[in-house]
């Protein structure tokens, strides 16, 4: 038997998950350097995955499959195609600078009101999450992969509702409050969504006779397994709103806000870089590849809630006086912008959606760690709190400018690439649309562009005029992901290469082909 390495990948951060909370309470150092340990050690193993892909092979290789809960056809089940490969490369890339930017985050606080911090419980929760994410990615068994859909729910509510931000620790008495609310909010809105997507999987076992992604699709290809046109609906329907929520998309999205604004810097990157991509992603795996003609009859509902998303999300982005408020409402409009590409059907839009994916990932980490390194010498997320950092930290300020840059999708960074294939995608088949989207871009420009002139700018609050430029470990931690951006941006070819073979697969689902372009005649 060769060895199981998509079932290692996720093993590991689960079992140093453990291990580091079962690190003596005086020694949190130590927990520390063995979570970040892990998480490197994780990382080999998702680069070995990598390497060990081939983008021109089988859908689904590196597969693993066992009998499990054998009364009910559920199979233990795994196997990765490019898109989540992608994916897998990405969470274990974030992870290790997730920790390193929240190093001090759970330390015991000073104060009488506050209450003791567990340190290893912070780190061993982000272990937990990113192993549960992982499997995500790899499950080819549907229920398998609702198991794990559900319990990230779990140490996510103790990362939103036990570590809050340090700019309203000790005095702020509401602080406890307005993290339990975020905490609860966050909790009922993916539980219902999991609960209605679990009528729906009760549903397809009904309909299909077993879980097997695999199995159903090559059933539905050689006409064994025919849906009725009402249930195929039904059941697209339960998938797609628990993947919404999670996405989130408009007008299930009002959670996201409240959890990252009451997050620390880190866990919010973790909530909208890795656990919200599990949406998305599931989007084109089991909404397009189980439920094809669903997913095209429900198209255009879609495509208007992708672009109220875009409008919505940047719009809220230019209000904003919250610094943590303004990144999490920009993601919503980008993640409108990821539904478009999917939902677009075509290769260039759906290419777009899962490369925007990873650099949405990498670009929202690279803006809000840096701007957790911000709020924690001030003591603030309040823009209005802020001005003239540039002068007395320029190396914070210049690594903020990159990661806003980014965000707005500047030419020659990471992000541009992917809104540019996705706008080409909406553009072919449903030009207005791609017309109106295009107005995200604008606004996108504007928020980014008035964060960090009202910031980093004009005359030196007195509050700032000593502030301390970025230290080593938060150059660790900020360094790689801003050269990530430029290379990605420059040459994106390593990763299309690997993603744009899956999403050949997934149009063939779905039974499309990209729209021949309109030439007028020659005269």
């Amino acid at each position: 038997m060769s060895f199981p390495l998509l079932t290692a990948t996720a093993v590991l951060p689960a079992v140093g998950a453990i291990a580091t909370a079962a690190v003596p309470a005086a020694r949190r150092t130590a927990a520390k350097w063995l979570a970040l340990l892990v998480s490197l050690a994780t990382l080999g193993l998702a680069a070995t995955v990598l390497v060990r892909f081939d983008p021109d092979g089988d859908r689904y290789q590196l597969t693993e499959s066992r009998a499990w809960i054998k009364d009910f056809g559920v199979r233990y089940e795994l196997g990765v195609d490019g898109i989540a490969v992608a994916l897998i490369a990405l969470t274990a890339l974030l992870i290790p600078f997730i920790i390193l930017a929240g190093w001090h985050d759970a330390d015991p606080l000073e104060t009488k009101s506050s209450r003791w911090r567990p340190t290893q419980g912070f780190f061993a929760l982000i272990l937990a999450v990113e192993a549960m994410v992982i499997i995500s990615f790899e499950a080819t068994d549907v229920f398998l992969f609702y198991i794990f859909f559900e319990a990230m729910l779990i140490p996510m509510y103790f990362l939103i509702g036990g570590f809050g931000d340090r700019a309203h620790a000790g005095s702020d008495e509401n602080a406890s409050a307005q993290r339990s609310y975020a905490a609860v909010k966050f909790l009922l809105y993916n539980l219902v969504g999991g609960l209605i997507m679990l009528a729906a999987v009760i549903g397809l076992y009904v309909v299909a006779g077993n879980f097997s992604l695999q199995e159903i699709a090559a059933a539905r290809a050689d006409g064994s397994l025919d849906m009725a046109t009402n249930t195929e609906r039904w059941l697209f329907l339960g998938f797609f709103f628990a993947f919404a929520v999670k996405a989130p998309l408009w007008p299930l999205h009002t959670w996201l806000p409240n959890a990252m604004g009451e997050s620390t810097a880190p866990v919010a990157v973790l909530i909208t870089a890795v656990v919200d991509k599990v949406g998305t992603f599931a989007m084109l795996r089991f909404c397009l590849g189980l439920f094809p003609e669903a997913s095209d009859w429900a198209t255009p509902v879609i495509l208007v809630l992708a672009l109220i998303s875009i409008i919505y999300g940047a719009l809220l982005a230019v209000g904003q006086r919250d610094i943590k408020r303004l990144v999490a409402y920009a993601s919503i409009s980008h993640f409108g912008f990821i539904v478009l590409g999917i939902f677009a059907m075509t290769s260039q839009g759906q290419s777009g959606a899962t490369l925007y994916m990873v650099n949405h990932g990498i670009s929202t980490a690279a803006l809000m760690l840096v701007a957790g390194f911000l709020i924690s010498r001030r003591g603030s997320r309040l823009i209005a709190d802020y001005g003239g950092v540039q002068k007395v930290a320029p190396v914070l300020a210049g690594t903020f400018l990159i990661g806003g840059l980014a965000t707005l999708s500047l030419p020659g960074l990471a992000p541009f690439v992917s809104e540019f294939l996705v706008l080409v995608g909406a553009f072919a088949r449903y030009p207005v649309v791609g017309i109106i989207a295009t107005v995200g871009i604008v606004l996108a420009a504007l928020y980014t562009l008035v964060l960090y002139q009202r910031t980093m700018t004009g005359p030196v609050k007195a509050e700032v005029a000593t502030m301390p430029d970025l230290r080593v470990r938060e150059l660790v931690v900020v360094a790689p992901l801003i050269a990530l951006l430029i290379g990605l941006g420059v040459y994106p070819k390593p990763l299309t290469e690997v993603v744009n073979p899956a999403v050949e697969h997934t149009m063939s689902d779905v039974q499309k082909k990209d729209p021949k372009p309109e030439v007028e005649a020659a005269k």
